[in-house]
C-alpha cells in the first residue's frame, strides 16, 4: 500500500505536525510502520523591533547605534527580506520588522581579477560579506532622486549592498563601451556577464 500523508495544525501551540505513514507488505499483510514526525515551530511575530539599517550601513537600536561588529554580523545573518520589501529579523523561534532605509550593507571594497570578459569582480561589504558580481549576484545601477546613479549589487536572497562612492568609481575606471543587442553601452564585464553603469557626477553620494 502506498504511503498515507496528513497535515494537522494546533493554532493553541504554533505548531504544525507533518506525519507520513508507511505501510508494508508482509506475506499478504498490511502493516504500518512507526510513524515519522516532522515538527515545526511558527516563530512568534514580535512586530516592530525598533531597529534601524541606517543608508551607510550603521546598525541602531532604539536609537542608539550598535557598536559590536560580531553582534551587528548575528544579526545580519538573521535578516531576510519578504515580498512586499519589509525586512525581518527571523529565528526558529521568533520574527520582528525592522526598519531598512535604503539597503541593509553596502560595499566598501573592490578586488577585479583577470580581464575582458573572464574579469571578475569582487566586493567587500561593511560586515566583510564576500560577493562576486555574477548571474547569480548581478549588479544593476538605478537613478536617485537627484539625478545620480545609484549603483547595487545582490548578496543574497534579495537583499543587496549599495556600492559606496569610492568603490562605485574604481568600477568605472573598469568600464568599457561594449555593442550590446546592436546598442552601444558602457558597463563592466563579471563573470562573463557585462552590465551596464551610469555615470557619476560630481556629487554623488
Amino acid at each position: 500500500m502506498g504511503a498515507v500523508e496528513f497535515k494537522k495544525s494546533d493554532p493553541s501551540s504554533n505548531t504544525a505536525v507533518d506525519s507520513t505513514l508507511i505501510q508494508k507488505a508482509d506475506s499478504g499483510n498490511s502493516l504500518p510502520a512507526r510513524p515519522e514526525i516532522a515538527v515545526t515551530r511558527v516563530p512568534i511575530d514580535c512586530g516592530d523591533l525598533e531597529m534601524r539599517i541606517a543608508r551607510d550601513g550603521t546598525w541602531f537600536y532604539r536609537g542608539s547605534p550598535i557598536a559590536r561588529l560580531p553582534l551587528v554580523k548575528l544579526f545580519a545573518s538573521v535578516l531576510r527580506r519578504e515580498a512586499d520589501g519589509h525586512y525581518w529579523l527571523v529565528t526558529p523561534a521568533e520574527r520582528g520588522k525592522i526598519e531598512v532605509e535604503d539597503v541593509p550593507f553596502l560595499a566598501v571594497a573592490l578586488t577585479a581579477e583577470g580581464q575582458g570578459r573572464e574579469q571578475q569582480l569582487i566586493f567587500r561589504t561593511n560586515l566583510d560579506d564576500i560577493v562576486t558580481a555574477g548571474a547569480d549576484n548581478p549588479l544593476r545601477v538605478e537613478t536617485a532622486a537627484n539625478g545620480e546613479p545609484a549603483p547595487y549589487i545582490l548578496v543574497r536572497d534579495d537583499i543587496e549592498a549599495r556600492l559606496a562612492r569610492p568603490v562605485f568609481y574604481e568600477l568605472v575606471e573598469l568600464g568599457s563601451e561594449e555593442r550590446i543587442e546592436n546598442t552601444a553601452q558602457f558597463g563592466v564585464w563579471s563573470k562573463g556577464m557585462f552590465f551596464g553603469l551610469g555615470t557619476p557626477g560630481p556629487d554623488w553620494e
